[in-house]
């Protein structure tokens, strides 16, 4: 499958695109820094030079025979307001004049949806995520709106807590059950949990926890 990778150099979209190399897929990134995807990865994908924000850029990137996104884009305090739901934006729009069908993203914890069960715990996350992450918070939340209002585009995604470096175990839990701050995965397992969903609509228009 050919496959794009929006956030490429960050810890969880390099684990995507390793994964995805592995995996046999065909894999172009786009990078406002190419220098930042190591040397070994670089040699072995197609490289984009271009940011996401750029409307022209995410139109140069997909019109290169994409078949499915993963969306790995993460925020930071630097980041502009609402980054990933901007980029996620011109995205949709462009996916139809491309012929991309399929949209995997990673999304947060604290985004509480209708399928999950409110634990305290859950309830903590939401309130310390929106107390003192509110930048990337919100910019989640309306992310996670914008696809919502897209139910005719085929996209999927993962809701992970504590995201840490670490190995690939290959086993984790994919749902609605109660989780709280302390629930962890790796990079690793989270961009494994993300690539199985290119080929498997069980998570249709849902976003999952994503926790051992």
């Amino acid at each position: 499958m050919k496959v794009t990778i929006f956030g490429a150099t960050g810890a969880l979209g390099l684990e995507c695109s390793k994964q995805c190399l592995e995996a046999g897929h065909d894999v172009t990134v786009l990078a406002r820094t190419p220098s930042k995807l190591p040397g070994e990865l670089r040699d072995r994908v197609t490289v984009i030079e271009g940011d996401g924000l750029d409307a022209d850029a995410v139109e140069r990137v997909l019109a290169n025979g994409a078949e499915a996104i993963l969306f790995a884009i993460g925020v930071d305090k630097q980041s502009p307001e609402d980054l990933c739901t901007d980029v996620t934006r011109h995205i949709l729009a462009a996916m139809p004049r491309h012929g991309v069908r399929r949209f995997v993203w990673c999304g947060g914890g604290a985004n509480l949806v209708d399928d999950d069960v409110v634990s305290f715990g859950a309830k903590f996350v939401e309130w310390f995520a929106a107390t003192f992450m509110g930048l990337r918070h919100r910019d989640k939340v309306n992310q996670l709106a914008l696809l919502e209002s897209h139910k005719d585009v085929t996209w999927l995604g993962v809701r992970p807590l504590q995201m840490r470096p670490g190995p690939m175990r290959g086993e984790y839990r994919l749902g609605f059950e109660a989780f709280s701050g302390l629930s962890k995965i790796t990079f690793a397992d989270c961009a494994h949990a993300m690539i199985g969903m290119l080929d498997d609509d069980t998570w249709l228009h849902k976003a999952p926890i994503v926790q051992y």
